[in-house]
């Protein structure tokens, strides 16, 4: 009779030394240090900037939206920019100019706002300053990668930046909470500044890398981009169908979500648990992601991007909180897997001379409509009622997964 053994401490710590194994290499640690502690600082300033903002004279609501709407416009306008620049002078130089960028922005509001000299206006010309500068680092995250692991630890390496930013989605506001209760929002801002800060000098640790492009005239690079960009199906398809989720789904579940949960599940509390959850989630799905590598990685990654649809499932079907808060897990997950997995797939199949120009269109495509979605959500849903909104969207989202699987330029993508 042959016994059944446990798998033995040396063999689980071999496993988990395998699944990162990438860590190896101290020029990708350089950076996902500065790179984790530039997204916590992120995950705080929402919520420091948003309490920043209502205490002030003249604030309120209304300005909330108004700074917000100008980080964001100033992101989608600035990235066609950054990815020109971060081809022409290499993504190293482009993503330590955009972090110095925001740590100055950031570090002016704090210092207006320790001075009690802060006005509303100043608040959005930073906000814009802050949203040039995240448009610029953007394009440069997908060339820099490359160039810091082997193409075989591309998987791990993006495994890992995603589970970085999922750790930042749910201690970031958390922490920001916590330093409002003990000082104030004014705090959350310097240490976002400082969090910039720390990614500048990681970034300036990194050898410099010039690229060889030939500098051209911007519209002639930018064409030359777009050429490249809708020549592969597989890459203008699967853009063009984040595109259409982030409209048609996650803007209206974004909006809704925190409606009906005060209306129905509990309020802010239950609300921040679902969000709270995603994040869990999307941390499972990066370290479920370490040591794989699998052949049709871009199939599995659109298969993947059908969880986002559970979690408007549940509150379309009108679930429990309970259920809307389970349904956020595996949302996050393929949240995770999906966009490691995609990243993984540009970064090995587009040259590197085009990268950032790929990613910023990719980018562009991508979170263009996001805004309009937002914006659309609330009266659509005052005509048609949230939960049959929500429902249209996840029907959408599963239907425009089975169609872009059907497409031999994705399905067959890496297939041997």
């Amino acid at each position: 009779m042959t016994l059944r053994t446990s798998p033995s401490p040396v063999a689980g710590s071999r496993t988990v030394a395998r699944r990162l194994h990438v860590l190896r290499h101290s020029r990708f640690r350089r950076f996902l240090v500065g790179q984790s502690t530039s997204l916590l600082g992120s995950g705080m300033n929402t919520i420091g900037t948003t309490f920043v903002v209502l205490r002030m004279p003249g604030g309120g609501v209304d300005a909330v939206g108004v700074v917000m709407a100008a980080r964001i416009l100033a992101i989608l306008v600035v990235l066609l920019l950054g990815g020109v620049f971060a081809d022409r002078l290499g993504a190293r130089s482009v993503m330590l100019t955009a972090d110095l960028l925001r740590s100055a922005a950031q570090g002016v509001l704090a210092v207006l706002l320790f001075t009690d000299r802060a006005r509303i206006w100043e608040v959005v010309a930073l906000a814009l300053v802050l949203g040039i500068g995240e448009g610029g680092f953007s394009p440069g995250l997908t060339a820099l990668v490359p160039g810091l692991v082997p193409a075989e630890d591309l998987t791990d390496a993006n495994s890992l930046l995603q589970i970085a930013q999922a750790i930042a989605s749910v201690v970031g506001p958390g922490l920001a909470g916590v330093l409002i209760a003990v000082s104030d929002a004014d705090t959350v801002i310097a240490v976002d500044a400082v969090s910039y800060g720390v990614s500048v000098l990681a970034l300036a640790g990194l050898p410099l890398s010039r690229s060889a492009v030939p500098r051209r005239g911007l519209f002639t690079d930018l064409g030359r981009g777009w050429k490249e960009f809708t020549s592969r199906t597989w890459l203008w398809v699967t853009t063009l169908h984040m595109g259409l989720f982030n409209f048609v789904l996650w803007a209206p579940f974004l909006v809704l979500g925190p409606t009906l949960a005060q209306q129905r599940l509990g309020g802010a509390r239950a609300w921040g648990l679902v969000l709270a959850l995603y994040g869990i989630g999307s941390i499972v799905g990066g370290l479920a992601m370490l040591g794989r590598n699998p052949r049709r990685a871009l199939a599995w990654s659109m298969g993947a991007s059908v969880g986002w649809a559970i979690p408007a499932a549940a509150l379309a079907a009108r679930l429990p909180q309970a259920w809307v808060a389970a349904a956020a897990l595996p949302a996050g997950a393929g949240a995770a897997v999906c966009n490691t997995l995609f990243t993984t797939v540009a970064q090995r199949e587009i040259p590197a001379e085009v990268r950032g120009r790929i990613s910023a269109f990719d980018s562009l495509g991508a979170f263009a409509l996001g805004p309009l979605g937002l914006a659309l959500a609330g009266p659509v849903s005052g005509v048609l009622g949230a939960e049959r909104l929500l429902g249209f969207g996840v029907v959408w989202q599963v239907t425009a997964v089975g169609v872009v699987l059907a497409l031999p330029s994705v399905r067959r993508h890496g297939a041997p």
